[in-house]
């Protein structure tokens, strides 16, 4: 398939792009808008502003209810499609992938397939056009500008040409892929908001704009910012030659996504960070599946390898001894 053929394209929202139909050259960045992405997108965030009166009309349960979805939520991301099937940092059994495959139609940021394969494309062409949400290209691009225009045609290019027989082999992901549309309006939608009118008779209304509407779009930030904020502030102790960045306050949002330099430095590391438990529920919750024997195979950088890389290329903002040597002395 090529450019020149009109045809649509998904975006980690979930909502379809289409890649220009009249590429003139290699450097070529379409500024073509979608107007029915900027449109669904702006309708969001009118919502979850709305959502933010509703809060005071709502019972408490229905607080803490949209509370847990959205960790379900940040948990189908962190734990499952990035650092499991993006990544292969661990292993899961069947029950854990289905749980996780679940979470993550929750997200609505696209199936588990396509997530997971443009996501490799970022880590292997990161800042480049190939890159889906290319950081050079301004904070507002790579936050939510490219969800905004027609997707480059590098991107598909290099897209195709990964290996991503793993995910093809998955049934679990190809179940959620062939299923998708299905399960988003299940899990994202309908579960949410039925539960506290079930449960405890909250109002369809109050328990749809907080725990659907406001959870998916600070649910959508939440992950846009390990995009745009932690690729542009903050420190770069393990290698000042990239852009990614360790953001404290990705990493609070994005419950341990925000380890970002250090991440992009071992992307095959299961804790995305040096730091183990520390500042990171996603650690502890797949270690906690470790515990209980669905998970499995946690891949690590060792100890050796991080302080070497930290005293060849890192920019000095972290101490010779980090948290794991200490746990060790």
């Amino acid at each position: 398939m090529t450019c020149s053929e009109t045809r649509l394209h998904k975006t980690n929202c979930g909502i379809t792009r289409s890649c220009a139909r009249d590429e003139k050259a290699d450097g070529w960045r379409s500024n073509e808008i979608v107007w029915r992405n900027v449109i669904l997108m702006a309708l969001l965030h009118v919502g979850a502003v709305y959502s933010l009166l509703v809060i005071p009309r709502a019972k408490a349960l229905t607080w803490v209810w949209s509370y847990v979805c959205f960790i379900m939520t940040a948990l189908g991301v962190t734990a499952g499609v990035h650092r499991l099937w993006s990544h292969r940092s661990y292993r899961a059994k069947l029950p854990l992938r289905v749980f996780l495959a679940a979470a993550n139609s929750m997200a609505f940021q696209n199936d588990i397939y396509e997530w997971a394969r443009d996501h490799r494309v970022h880590h292997k062409f990161s800042e480049t056009d190939a890159d889906p949400h290319n950081a050079t290209r301004g904070f507002f691009f790579a936050h939510i500008g490219w969800l905004f225009v027609r997707k480059h045609r590098d991107v598909i290019e290099k897209g195709k040409k990964l290996d991503v027989t793993d995910l093809l082999a998955d049934p679990v992901v190809q179940f959620q892929r062939k299923y998708y549309k299905t399960s988003v309006l299940i899990m994202c939608f309908l579960v949410p908001t039925m539960v506290p009118w079930y449960f405890w008779g909250e109002t369809l209304w109050n328990s749809y704009f907080l725990a659907s509407i406001l959870r998916y779009t600070v649910s959508l930030n939440v992950t846009w910012l390990v995009n745009s904020a932690a690729h542009m502030y903050g420190n770069r102790p393990y290698d000042q030659n990239i852009s990614p960045r360790e953001n404290r306050w990705v990493t609070f949002g994005a419950i341990g996504e925000g380890f970002h330099n250090f991440h992009h430095t071992f992307p095959f590391d299961y804790s995305t960070s040096e730091f183990g438990l520390r500042f990171n529920p996603t650690t502890c919750f797949i270690d906690l599946m470790c515990w209980m024997g669905l998970a499995s195979n946690r891949k690590k950088a060792s100890v050796e390898i991080i302080q070497a890389r930290k005293l060849r290329t890192g920019d000095g903002s972290y101490g010779a001894v980090n948290t794991r040597q200490e746990k060790e002395a």
